[in-house]
């Protein structure tokens, strides 16, 4: 349930306890002195009063405009909050695909091996430092997630 339907279910909750409120109330005076307060007079009773209850709203008086720059308010941390998790899902998505190129760049490339003297091959320069980007861009990503989920 979000805000704005709380909102609506307190006003109405609100609204029915003040009707319940403006019902009239009996006094009633017993014979022996004691006195009775109740939905009905009570038999028996030497005086009966009716007693009318404070009719006056209860609670926290919320003007329309007030009411509507609450929701307002409560859409705009909406949006907010959405676009927070929509930051986050693309941020994860970016150190998933950073990754899958981490590990399918483990192979080298046509040129990143040079023969040697006697026969072998090494990788080249070139090999290493497109690794270290590979990782980096991993890193990166994991940075700027971490940064998304903590709300900084």
């Amino acid at each position: 349930m979000n805000r704005v339907s709380q909102f609506v279910c307190c006003v109405v909750a609100l609204w029915a306890l003040a009707s319940a409120a403006a019902q009239t109330l009996y006094k009633s005076t017993m014979p022996d002195g004691r006195i009775v307060y109740g939905d009905k007079p009570a038999p028996g009773a030497v005086k009966v009063e009716p007693v009318k209850t404070d009719t006056a709203p209860t609670g926290v008086q919320v003007s329309p405009a007030r009411e509507a720059g609450f929701v307002k308010q409560m859409e705009a941390e909406r949006l907010k909050r959405e676009q927070q998790h929509d930051a986050v899902r693309a941020a994860e998505k970016a150190l998933r695909e950073a990754e899958a190129a981490l590990a399918a760049g483990k192979e080298p490339l046509s040129g990143e091996r040079i023969g040697t003297a006697g026969g072998a091959s090494r990788l080249t320069e070139a090999y290493w430092e497109r690794q270290k980007s590979l990782e980096q861009a991993v890193s990166e990503s994991r940075r700027e997630l971490e940064r998304l989920r903590s709300g900084r």
